[in-house]
């Protein structure tokens, strides 16, 4: 079941995120056919699948990176795929995303990098900017490296320092790609405990693109598993579990 919809006024609002028969080709190639997906306040879905499967090429159309060929994407019940590039900025606001690689700025601190979006977003003094930095570092555990560089830190950490930029506006809805890759199990398994607590205290929609079933099953309250470009099952990972189908019993069995 759907997280229940936030209600404002006696009204029903739209959820952050609904994407309705969402296609894409790269040339003869269909990369995602027909996608339909809801994202509630406060709920934390993972799209799981394999390489190559889609669900980054997913992610960047809903962050509007990319066009879709047919099908709606509606934030807040805004339709993202029709906006003219000012409104969009606006609407990206409300956004925090983690990059696959933390893509963080190589000649910028750690500290610098997490108030890029602040300098260039929000109209703050100095002194509140730098304390709105320091909270945010100090949330993810890198407070201590703050005058570092990325290349003097680990993979892990440059992932934390993603995560503390990609939640400096205090956005309603945050998108993870990938956020435990290229990690080893320990590091990985704090990364998924980071998110979850601070899914938790902020009670954001979160939408993660993942192949790592632990990760998925760590963070997630719904799951839904693509192969092919289609959304081949939905629902929570006891759901997952039960199916017969031997493609979804391989990849929860990681065999």
């Amino acid at each position: 079941m759907l997280a229940d919809r936030s209600k404002k006024n006696g009204e029903t609002q739209a959820p952050p995120v609904r994407v309705s028969s969402l296609s894409k080709s790269f040339g003869r190639q269909a990369v995602l056919k027909g996608i339909n997906i809801e994202v509630g306040q406060g709920e934390t879905l993972t799209i799981l699948g394999r390489s190559g499967t889609g669900k980054s090429v997913l992610l960047k159309l809903m962050i509007g990176l990319a066009k879709p060929d047919s099908g709606s994407i509606c934030v807040f019940g805004e339709e993202v795929t029709k906006m003219l590039p000012k409104r969009l900025d606006e609407v990206r606001k409300k956004i925090g995303f983690l990059f696959q690689q933390a893509a963080l700025y190589d000649s910028l601190t750690v500290e610098e990098n997490v108030a890029f979006p602040l300098r260039r977003h929000a109209k703050m003094a100095d002194e509140q900017r730098q304390s709105r930095v320091r909270e945010l570092l100090s949330s993810v555990g890198m407070y201590g490296d703050a005058r570092k560089l990325p290349a003097e830190i680990s993979g892990g950490m440059q992932k934390r320092v993603g995560l503390a930029r990609a939640l400096a506006l205090d956005p309603d809805i945050l998108f993870l790609d990938e956020p435990t890759a290229g990690l080893d199990p320990i590091t990985a398994a704090e990364i998924d405990d980071l998110i979850l607590r601070l899914h938790k205290e902020r009670h954001m929609a979160c939408v993660v693109v993942t192949h790592d079933i632990h990760a998925a099953r760590a963070v997630s309250d719904r799951l839904a598993l693509m192969r092919d470009g289609e959304i081949l099952i939905e629902g929570t990972f006891e759901d997952l579990k039960k199916s017969s189908d031997p493609f979804v019993a391989q990849f929860l069995d990681g065999s």
